[in-house]
């Protein structure tokens, strides 16, 4: 089994180029100048830098850059597509506005959303640093998300049969089982939880995966946290804990193993082992 360690935080920071880093800011700036409000307060970057958000008032703003050459990708409209197609039960951030325009040979968005004042329950990236207690209805609300989410058809693909095919028995040294497919977050942490109440955020990248990944990563994260761990595996034991379950839990894993973070990425193999050893129930 090959693990990268690459840490993880370091894909969540802003450009590396100094170029790259007023580009986004002045963005930013000017998504801030189109909706009339005023950017403060702390920035929050997205993955490789590519996404800059901060508070403006009582909304968030959220900038997305992509060169003009190339062609958007399915994150790029992902949280209008969630506003818009999700049924209102899954609690998620309101999304207000949204507008393009075109500098410096790239094409930038910006996205004015509801402002969430409880902070994520996991500060600082998706690995999980303490152990968390919601309470059960936090965990029942999860569930009824999910499963929400599940009925939603799309053509919006978040895990590819191709990279399964192309990774799966590199990563993870065995053949790639059968895979279920259904509709979910696609990037589900306690970075992208608040509550309680529940709110999920970050709905850029949702779309079709395999039963059992949100779950499964959601597992993988918390791995440090054994406690949190183990509710994880109890609350969901009805997707986890079936072959279908299983076979996105490792498809989860053989992604994380890709890009992982010092510290969990023996976690994850041993989870990896256990998961290919050990019979379904």
């Amino acid at each position: 089994m090959t693990t990268h360690e690459a840490p993880l935080t370091k894909v969540f920071a802003p450009p590396r180029e100094s170029s790259e880093l007023a580009q986004m800011r002045r963005a930013h700036t000017i998504g801030a100048a189109l909706f009339k409000v005023s950017a403060h307060g702390a920035e929050t970057w997205g993955w490789q830098g590519r996404t800059l958000s901060r508070r403006a008032g009582d909304r968030w703003l959220r900038v997305v850059a992509r060169p003009v050459d190339k062609a958007p990708g399915a994150t790029w409209d992902g949280n209008a597509q969630a506003d818009a197609l999700l049924p209102r039960s899954v609690p998620r951030p309101r999304l207000y506005d949204v507008v393009e325009w075109i500098a410096d040979g790239h094409v930038y968005r910006a996205e004015l959303s509801e402002y969430l004042p409880r902070p994520a329950l996991a500060a600082g990236g998706p690995v999980l640093g303490r152990e968390l207690d919601p309470p059960s209805s936090w965990w029942a609300a999860l569930r009824e998300a999910l499963a929400a989410t599940a009925t939603v058809p799309t053509t919006r693909t978040t895990v590819r049969q191709q990279w399964i095919d192309r990774h799966f028995t590199r990563l993870l040294g065995i053949p790639a089982p059968p895979i279920a497919w259904t509709t979910g977050h696609g990037d589900l942490h306690f970075a992208n939880l608040t509550g309680p109440p529940l709110v999920i955020c970050d709905w850029e990248g949702w779309g079709q995966i395999p039963v059992g990944f949100d779950t499964g990563l959601l597992y993988a994260y918390s791995l440090l946290q054994p406690g949190t761990a183990a509710r994880i595996r109890r609350e969901f034991t009805h997707v986890l804990n079936t072959p279908s379950g299983r076979a996105g839990q490792l498809v989860a894993l053989a992604q994380l193993l890709q890009v992982t973070a010092r510290g969990i990425a023996p976690h994850l193999a041993r989870h990896a082992a256990h998961l290919t050893a050990t019979p379904v129930p």
